[in-house]
């Protein structure tokens, strides 16, 4: 009988590794196609790879938490995107990643999000969807104080608002140094996001 229990035992945990570097390759196959990747239609392909893979797992956040990026990667560079369908899309995944794990880095997803719909008009949109970006903002950093993306998108945020309305790049500066001087500090796990150094320092040189 101890001898058949430790087969048993054996048997899983080669099952469970075995999935576990299914896991880990198709992720790093879809993770490394976000520096190729060009089109509206390319993202949308990445997201729907990661939302696979997430479905197929049930138990990982972050293949939808990558899905929701690809498709917010996509909303900044395409003007045409529909963008209030594309974050219901986004938060829909949001929601499914949030299922498993709540994280600061689900926020920085949904605070993109909702900056994209209030983009469409902002001084008709600032009551629902800026404060929604905000919103996400104040819970992300409550989860986690030193996430270097918070801080970036922040920043972002203060920057591209006017100066008579408490913006502008004086007031965006110091939350670009903070953002950058954690993106330095930060050891991200494997697979674990780590976007957002570039921009932030691009950002920070624009406000010298």
């Amino acid at each position: 009988m101890k001898k058949i229990l430790t087969v048993i035992a054996l048997t899983a945990a080669v099952m469970v590794h075995a999935q576990d570097d299914k896991f880990t390759g198709a992720m790093k196959k879809n993770l490394a196609q976000f520096d190729s990747v060009k089109t509206t239609q390319d993202y949308t392909n990445l997201a729907n790879n990661f939302e696979r893979i997430g479905d197929a797992e049930k138990t990982q956040w972050l293949p939808y938490y990558y899905a929701g990026l690809a498709l917010t990667t996509a909303a900044w560079s395409d003007q045409s995107l529909d963008k209030d369908k594309n974050a219901e899309k986004v938060k829909a995944l949001c929601d499914k990643a949030e299922a498993i794990e709540k994280n600061a880095e689900i926020l920085t997803i949904r605070n993109m999000a909702a900056t994209q719909q209030m983009m469409v008009d902002p001084q008709n949109r600032w009551q629902t969807y800026g404060m929604e970006a905000g919103s996400a903002l104040q819970k992300g950093m409550q989860i986690d104080p030193n996430n270097p993306r918070l801080y970036y998108l922040q920043g972002m945020s203060i920057f591209n608002t006017p100066e008579q309305f408490g913006g502008g790049k004086d007031k965006a500066k110091p939350i670009f140094e903070k953002a950058v001087a954690l993106f330095k500090a930060a050891q991200p796990k494997p697979l674990y996001p780590n976007w957002g150094q570039k921009q932030a320092e691009d950002m920070l040189a624009k406000c010298q």
